[in-house]
């Protein structure tokens, strides 16, 4: 057998569901019995609907393979359970969901039980829910919950304006660059692969928020890669703290990130170790020049017109490589918030109203927890991120109306307008530009305004 044989050979066997589906039973997650028989009636109705191309999207019957169980796009329906017939609930009509989450599951598996757990939270693209399932082990459950918040938007909305609020702007600002471009690179090269999620049976998927999204890689164990590392390239020797923090934090950060996007089900093995090998690439790649994109962020005198015209075109083009799925907007939103996060720090060093300590107090040494730091920084918190919530409820409700009327699009059902280019890219790209904006500037001018900076 050929390298190329063993490799290919070594590629399939991380990517059977199989193994997700063995790790989840391992951690106490097993499918319901009413689901495990709605799977068996007609194993071969599934087989006869994987062999079906797609309709209406030439790139993927392209890419459509052959009855030999290689790649198939999310929304094939080699991944897809089979359907409760008649008019069930659900965004699909009489069709499964993406990836094998049928909607309507809860009414089929009658009461609840005390040992059933149901999904985080809805697609939000088609509404679907996830799978419910028996666990056995709720601390482990618990446990991957909070690994996989680690990687979703709430954690970014208060992980980020954290670091430039209390700890230190430098870092935070370095910090959500790398983070855009982690990101960005990801969600473009799972739009290439276009490699589908975990097939379900025999994959409980506890969360489907980003089912209608390719596989490969996991942008997930990207983020838990690369935030945690560049934290500690960023802050060591310019904090004082012992090394061995980082150590034991980096690796516990990301194997918990990581680990948790095969207990959701979520991801295979081999999504996994791709997002985890892409990241350390491209932080090898970029991280020397960060310094030097900060600085430029900051001094230039075009650097604003610069960083929302490259944010922008990045938009674009991702937004031309597949068809519509949830990536598009969260795509969006990295893109401008990053934008606005670098033009809000440009505004504020310019004005004067935050600078970076001196190269020559390096390095800072963390000051003492008293009640009066400790209560600044809760209501720096709790005030910023009122301040944050407003300006998004704001910058939606004025953009989406908006758009649809600039580019004639009915607006009646705002999801179905969120699936048009026109309007979720500017909605998002300027909500959260605004809000990443509001982050680095607006919301420490009122800091400072009232005497809590």
């Amino acid at each position: 057998m050929s390298l190329r044989q063993r490799l290919a050979q070594l590629v399939g066997w991380l990517q059977e569901p199989q193994k997700v589906a063995r790790f989840q039973r391992l951690c106490g997650v097993e499918a319901t019995q009413s689901r495990s028989a709605a799977a068996a009636v007609d194993p071969r109705e599934d087989e006869e609907k994987a062999e079906a191309p797609l309709a209406g999207d030439s790139r993927r019957r392209e890419r459509q393979p052959g009855t030999s169980g290689g790649p198939q796009p999310p929304r094939s329906d080699r991944n897809q359970c089979p359907a409760k017939r008649g008019g069930g609930g659900g965004g699909g009509g009489g069709g499964g969901a993406p990836n094998g989450m049928g909607n309507g599951l809860a009414t089929e598996l009658g009461p609840a039980s005390p040992r059933r757990a149901g999904a985080l939270r809805r697609n939000s693209l088609t509404g679907e829910e996830g799978q419910p399932a028996h666990v056995s082990n709720w601390p482990l459950y618990y446990l991957f919950c909070f690994g996989t918040e680690l990687g979703n938007e709430l954690f970014y909305i208060l992980f980020f304006p954290f670091w430039f609020w209390n700890l230190d702007p430098l870092v935070g600002r370095r910090l959500v660059a790398i983070w855009v471009l982690v990101m960005y690179l990801g969600q473009c090269t799972k739009d290439i692969f276009r490699w589908p999620r975990p097939a379900s049976p025999p994959v409980v998927k506890l969360e489907v928020f980003y089912n209608s999204e390719y596989s490969m890689p996991s942008t997930h164990a990207m983020s838990g890669t690369a935030i945690p590392i560049s934290m500690i390239l960023l802050t060591y020797g310019r904090w004082q703290y012992p090394l061995i923090y980082g150590l034991i934090l980096v690796p516990c950060w990301c194997s918990l990130v990581c680990l948790s996007r095969i207990y959701m089900g979520m991801h295979s093995i081999l999504d996994i170790i791709a997002g985890f090998l892409y990241t350390i690439l491209i932080l090898a790649i970029f991280y020397p020049f960060v310094d030097l994109i900060d600085n430029f962020n900051q001094t230039h005198k075009y650097a604003p017109l610069i960083i929302i015209g490259l944010h922008l075109a990045l938009g674009i083009f991702s937004f031309t490589l597949d068809t519509w799925s949830t990536s598009r907007g969260d795509t969006a939103e990295i893109l401008g918030s990053g934008a606005g996060i670098a033009c809000g720090s440009h505004v504020i060093y310019n004005v004067g109203l935050i600078l970076d300590p001196s190269l020559d107090i390096l390095p800072l040494a963390m000051p003492p927890i008293t009640m009066t730091l400790f209560g600044k920084a809760i209501l720096r918190i709790l005030i910023g991120m009122a301040f944050v919530l407003i300006v998004r409820d704001m910058m939606k409700k004025i953009t989406i109306p908006l758009a649809c009327k600039i580019f004639s699009i009915p607006c009646d059902d705002v999801r179905r307008a969120r699936q048009h280019m026109e309007v979720e890219l500017p909605y998002r790209y300027i909500t959260y530009g605004m809000v990443g904006f509001s982050i680095t500037f607006l919301i420490p001018y009122i800091f400072f305004f009232i005497g809590i900076s």
